[in-house]
């Protein structure tokens, strides 16, 4: 079994920035009087519970993205890519939180490094088969 230190601890990282999601809708709900089920009705709670949301949508691909990525390119790559990923999150959510049209910025900056790794993990894998 291989070890990719680097990439576990930025793949804690992701959790924790995801955890961090989690607390401020749980928090926004409180605050603004949103009643669960409800997901609407309040648009400073609509503006966490997308971010949460948003981030779910991404996680999903970064992860196995990260385990790929320290498998087939590298640890340190791996590493590079979940943390980049984290930043970006809290850079996104922060805007969002305050003005959802400043969120393009942080959108980026966690996009990139899921489409790099993508790109990386499919170029290594073919070049092993070749």
């Amino acid at each position: 079994m291989h070890a990719f230190p680097l990439t576990s601890l930025a793949t804690l990282v992701a959790a924790a920035v995801y955890i961090w999601t989690l607390v401020n809708v749980g928090s926004a709900r409180v605050r603004t009087g949103v009643q669960a089920p409800a997901v609407s009705g309040n648009e400073e709670f609509e503006r966490y519970y997308r971010v949460q949301m948003n981030t779910v949508e991404q996680i999903v691909v970064l992860i196995p993205l990260l385990g790929l990525c320290a498998a087939w390119v590298g640890d340190f790559w791996g590493a590079v890519g979940g943390l980049t990923w984290s930043l970006g999150r809290v850079i996104y959510a922060r805007a969002y939180y305050t003005d959802p049209k400043k969120r393009g910025p942080g959108f980026g900056i966690s996009a990139l490094p899921i489409l790099a790794m993508l790109i990386a993990v499919l170029v290594a894998a073919a070049r092993s088969l070749v």
